[in-house]
């Protein structure tokens, strides 16, 4: 289900993130558009799965995912990285979901950036260990949204956030002279 945009007053939309939380059962995304130093609300929504075999669930994220590229061109991903959990049989089925997800990015030849649950929580709430609330509300906020997206699409509009702010400061650093490399500073 999509959250309805706010009444837009930007003019020109000079990039569009999509950020993506990967789930088996539920897949969040979220697409931004960022101008300048200004963050706007595009769409969001979940892909759900359903209980069908793994290889259909798989295909449904990926063919959802195509859909939502071919709706609203991006032209940046940003998708949360998996984290080691306390089961592995999850986590491979996690990675699967989020292979499904990059695949759709890589087919539509957009570029992925991933992140931690850590770095996407501390550049949108400020610390690393908020509550999911926390990150629903400051995404609401910062995007100026009536109302709050599903935990899974704010986590993925927080991931695009994450990576509108850290494209910002790289490209601040880029213009100090200063060159970098995958992220890093050289």
């Amino acid at each position: 289900m999509a959250v309805p945009a706010p009444a837009s007053t930007s003019a020109v939309l000079v990039r569009r993130v999509l950020g993506i939380d990967p789930g088996l059962r539920s897949t969040g995304f979220g697409v931004i558009s960022v101008d300048g130093g200004a963050l706007g609300y595009v769409t969001c929504g979940c892909i759900r799965t359903g209980e069908a075999e793994l290889p259909l669930r798989l295909g449904v994220i990926l063919r959802d995912l195509c859909e939502v590229i071919a709706r609203y061109r991006p032209t940046e991903v940003a998708i949360e990285k998996v984290f080691v959990n306390v089961n592995p049989q999850s986590t491979l089925l996690l990675g699967q979901a989020r292979g499904a997800a990059i695949s759709a990015a890589v087919l539509a030849e957009i570029p992925v950036n991933e992140y931690t649950a850590l770095q996407v929580k501390q550049a949108v709430v400020g610390h690393g260990k908020a509550a999911k609330q926390q990150v629903q509300d400051m995404v609401r906020r910062l995007l100026k949204l009536q109302r709050e997206p599903s935990p899974d699409a704010a986590d993925a509009l927080a991931c695009a956030i994450a990576h509108a702010h850290n494209a910002q400061g790289l490209a601040q650093m880029r213009g100090a002279g200063r060159r970098v490399r995958r992220g890093r500073l050289l």
